[in-house]
């Protein structure tokens, strides 16, 4: 509904446009600064209608565009953090993780013992 009140004040303000300028065809002096010219005041009005349309059209488009770049950054975002909530979430069986502390200082203290009988064996290569 939005886009269809702005297509509607887009063509009025066409339409107000296009009277005003037939309205106005005397010829008028124009500076450029550089140089001067006489020119129809209609073609001057046509023209600076068109080159503001193209002005806020470019501002349009990319802004769209950056809209759009931001959209996919939050989209890629929301999903690497769905990921992470669902790999959080995985069920832990706490027995599972008592028999592991039991036997986890056991293990660390023989591969202490091998290092230290490795290192007494005389092993140079640096190895354990």
């Amino acid at each position: 509904m939005k886009m269809q009140w702005a297509l509607i004040a887009g063509l009025v303000f066409a339409l107000l446009t296009g009277i005003f300028a037939v309205i106005n065809v005397d010829s008028v002096q124009v500076n450029l600064l550089f140089n001067t010219v006489r020119v129809p005041l209609i073609l001057l009005i046509l023209g600076c209608t068109l080159i503001g349309g193209i002005i806020v059209g470019s501002y349009g488009i990319y802004r769209q565009y950056r809209l759009q770049r931001e959209n996919k950054r939050l989209h890629l975002r929301v999903a690497e953090l769905e990921a992470s909530v669902a790999s959080a979430t995985t069920p832990i069986s706490y027995d599972n993780m008592d028999s592991t502390r039991s036997t986890e200082p056991e293990h660390d203290h023989q591969l202490h013992n091998d290092s230290i009988q490795t290192q007494q064996k005389g092993n140079n290569t640096g190895t354990l």
